[in-house]
């Protein structure tokens, strides 16, 4: 039953509420007497040049109000233009962070801010004396966020007794996902590099909060060995990716054209695997709680099946028996395999030779007379990546008939940085020749 309701509205501190996964974040104090949350700066009231007065009411109207809180409007600014953070962030320029006291119904706004970044991704620090948060550069303007984690950021630590804001990474590139450990002794996060490209492999960094030291436990993968761990390449970490322990996470991420689950020792850098093996499937970590490993499995004729399991002890992980929740069977009539493919010698690119890519293939399971139509289709981004998990679509179009090529060119993600640095340059040409070539195949 509901025990307490606050309207944040009529409080009027700030504008609307952040919900994305860029900026957003919804978070309980350790004492569980606050939440911390990011929302639209308020905006000073504003009304065009011919604005005319309101007629006073017997109740008070709108005159009123303006009286009552003092604010005077700013005249000529009603339409003055807001840069925002692009698609599907539209109407969300200057964030804020806040703190809700469940108790006493008070908001707080943070101040202080530096003026050249947004702040989003906020957690509480050890004995909620600070907050961790991500800051992204708005500096000299607003770029798209959605579909470029590219952009220049940095993590920064805000004492809340002295309100000073303390840049905790290097402040270079980009970075992603902050996760405190158990024992609040260790902070990771998702660190880009040098590449430019709206998405690459992120090296995998750990700040001690006990030294104030910053170091890396996972490298960026250049150029993967056969068969090898080929990077880092998720847009961001679980929420709960922590291990009991407080030594090791839980990652999942595309290699190549499927997606694994893997354990990272963060006082070895050691990353071993829990799902790779004969089975193509992909695998999505949904959740860790206590050491219990909730993930969801699927592949490109099974829909997802939801499974769990303990996470064994140091060095044992690989013993890990899933247990499956749900069990739906794969689909009858669509049978698929992945396909590896290296240029012809005259596409191959001179500074990066003897990169591979891959091709997810759909077959209608039906026999017919002569071979069935192809419908191929690449990912855009250009930098992303076909994994072999449930898609409706290429599905729906086997089930017709048609057979589905899903091709990962030179340039998708899970094949090592070089392949994405392959790609610079050669956007319109390098890929459409994969393309051809698979189809040629």
């Amino acid at each position: 039953a509901k025990k307490k309701s606050i309207n944040l509205t009529a409080l009027d501190k700030h504008g609307k509420v952040y919900e994305d996964d860029l900026f957003g974040c919804l978070e309980w104090s350790y004492s569980e007497t606050c939440i911390l949350y990011v929302a639209e700066k308020k905006r000073p009231k504003a009304e065009c040049f011919f604005q005319s007065k309101p007629e006073r009411s017997v109740n008070g109207g709108e005159g009123d109000n303006r009286a009552k809180d003092g604010q005077k409007a700013e005249k000529g600014c009603q339409f003055v233009y807001w840069d925002d953070w692009g698609e599907a962030m539209t109407n969300k320029s200057t964030p804020v962070l806040c703190v809700l006291n469940i108790w006493s119904g008070n908001v707080s706004v943070l101040h202080g801010m530096p003026e050249h970044i947004s702040p989003g991704e906020a957690i509480w620090a050890p004995e909620d004396a600070g907050i961790i948060f991500v800051g992204r550069w708005h500096v000299p303007w607003r770029l798209g966020l959605k579909y470029c984690t590219n952009r220049k950021s940095a993590l920064y630590y805000v004492d809340l007794t002295g309100n000073e804001y303390l840049e905790i990474s290097s402040g270079i590139n980009s970075v992603h996902s902050p996760r405190l450990s158990p024992d609040q002794h260790h902070l990771i996060f998702l660190e880009g590099g040098s590449v430019k490209t709206h998405r690459q492999c992120y090296g995998l960094s750990l700040y001690n909060l006990d030294k104030k030291v910053t170091s890396t436990v996972v490298r960026i993968v250049d150029y993967p060995a056969i068969d090898g761990f080929t990077g880092i390449y998720s847009s961001a970490l679980a929420r709960k990716c922590w291990a009991t322990d407080s030594q090791r996470i839980l990652i999942d991420t595309s290699q190549r054209s499927r997606k694994d689950l893997f354990v990272v020792n963060i006082a070895t850098g050691t990353v071993t695997p829990l799902t790779a093996g004969p089975d193509t499937a992909s695998w999505t970590l949904l959740d860790v709680c206590q050491d219990l490993i909730v993930v969801s499995c699927s592949s490109p004729n099974c829909p997802p099946n939801l499974k769990v399991g303990f996470l064994p002890a140091a060095g044992h992980e690989q013993e890990i028996i899933w247990m499956a929740l749900s069990e739906d069977k794969p689909l009858h009539g669509i049978e698929w395999n992945i396909l590896t493919f290296t240029p012809h010698c005259e596409h191959e690119n001179p500074k990066f030779n003897g990169l591979q890519f891959e091709g997810i293939l759909l077959l209608p399971g039906q026999e017919q007379n002569g071979k069935p139509p192809l419908v191929v289709s690449p990912h855009g981004g250009p930098n992303s990546v076909f994994v072999t998990c449930w898609m409706l679509m290429p599905a729906v179009f086997c089930r017709l008939g048609y057979s589905v090529l899903l091709v990962n060119y030179r340039g998708s993600c899970g094949f090592g940085q070089d392949s994405i640095r392959s790609l610079l340059g050669n956007i319109g040409s390098q890929d459409v020749k994969d393309v051809q070539d698979y189809i040629n195949l």
